[in-house]
């Protein structure tokens, strides 16, 4: 069950967008598995991909197509990876891409695909072919929430939201979509992710925009430090509201688009495979952005610590020991600080005086933890999102392909 985390109610339409969720059969029996969504022609497109090497067919397709400019159509699988398929893995992301665009009246360059789901199984593209009609005739500005349903995998809850913000008095209107659940560590995004705006943006600002937001919010989490091989984020500009965003209104647009990629990020979190915690570690007093970044995720990242803190055993020992082991050149004990929750746990490299394991303890039981960490080095900072490991995480992964 999700920490803390319910599906919405309502998602707010993008002018210009239209989306449609279909049931191929890809994997999954008696939900749909096909997402398809269409731009009008004139929006732009920002995106970032994941940089694992072993990079899926859809990922190298959509890059290469990306580079001829603005796509009229997304098509998005769930329950297939295409990823590790060589090829014919390649072949078939092209084809699917080739019929959408026969089909949607475009150029198959005009169309992105995106693929999640079990690694190393050919696409069956024969089912995603046959299923396009359907979705082209169900184009729906309206269709965000199945949209969020329909490429979920192992996760239990759509993750969603809608955000309006005023520029120069006008209202520009933002919706995004993510799933993931496990492999989750990115190295630029997320699983997939889908954001799309109804403001007038030129497509290298938009992209700049996603590279900033990117680092303050799904580049900071992680579920069990495996980096996916599909990892894909999509930001979709459409111009239509007619509010132009400029030099002078990106901080506001900026700050809008990252408040929404915050939450998509978080709810990864929050729906970990298994997941009963939902764990916040703040580093502080760091020399550099990335020294506090390479200590959280050290931390983050520990079977130890996040298994402790399943079992609500407050065993500060594995916290001390990930922070020691970080990645940190003549990093100073003498100078460390550490809390858990608000109580302290170490001061200036010392067990606190006041820690007692009753309060401890009561920490490690609420359902959101923050663990928060000085270094005494600077003034930098940096906050990492991460969940517990349960026993139903090794359950779901051992279980996933059956």
């Amino acid at each position: 069950m999700a920490v803390n985390l319910h599906a919405p109610e309502t998602l707010l339409p993008i002018a210009g967008v239209r989306l449609a969720s279909v049931n191929a059969g890809i994997r999954y029996k008696n939900r749909n598995d096909l997402l398809l969504i269409e731009l009008e022609p004139g929006s732009h497109t920002a995106a970032v991909f994941t940089r694992n090497a072993f990079c899926a067919a859809p990922v190298h397709v959509c890059r290469s197509h990306l580079q001829h400019g603005n796509p009229r159509y997304l098509l998005i699988n769930a329950g297939n990876a295409n990823a590790g398929t060589g090829e014919p893995g390649m072949q078939a992301a092209r084809e699917c891409c080739e019929q959408l665009a026969e089909q949607g009246e475009c150029w198959a360059e005009q169309v992105l695909p995106f693929s999640t789901g079990v690694i190393g199984m050919q696409l069956p593209v024969d089912k995603i072919v046959a299923a396009l009609p359907e979705a082209l005739a169900k184009l729906d500005a309206n269709g965000w929430l199945e949209a969020s349903r329909t490429i979920m995998t192992t996760d239990t809850v759509g993750k969603a939201i809608s955000r309006q913000v005023e520029i120069f008095g006008e209202t520009i209107t933002i919706s995004g979509i993510a799933k993931g659940a496990g492999m989750i560590h990115p190295n630029m995004a997320t699983m997939l992710a889908y954001v799309a705006t109804d403001a007038l943006i030129e497509k290298d600002t938009l992209q700049r925009v996603l590279n900033a937001v990117v680092e303050e919010t799904f580049n900071c989490i992680t579920v069990d430090g495996d980096t996916s091989t599909n990892d894909s984020l999509v930001l979709m500009a459409t111009g239509s509201s007619g509010v132009y965003v400029g030099s002078t209104g990106l901080a506001v647009f900026q700050q809008a688009v990252q408040d929404v990629c915050l939450y998509l990020a978080q709810a990864i979190v929050r729906d970990g495979e298994g997941a009963t915690k939902f764990i916040s570690v703040v580093v502080e007093g760091a020399a550099t952005r990335a020294e506090a970044r390479a200590v959280g995720n050290t931390v983050a990242l520990s079977p130890l610590v996040k298994t402790a803190l399943f079992a609500s055993d407050p065993n500060w020992g594995r916290i001390l020991a990930a922070v020691g082991r970080s990645p940190v050149d003549a990093l100073d004990v003498g100078l460390i600080t550490i809390w858990l929750g608000d109580t302290l746990l170490i001061e200036n490299g010392e067990p606190a005086a006041s820690y007692r394991e009753e309060l401890g303890a009561a920490e490690t039981r609420q359902e959101e933890i923050i663990i928060r960490i000085n270094l005494g080095r600077g003034d930098a900072a940096a906050t990492t999102w991460t969940c517990d490991f349960s026993y139903d995480y090794v359950k779901i992964n051992a279980e996933y392909r059956s």
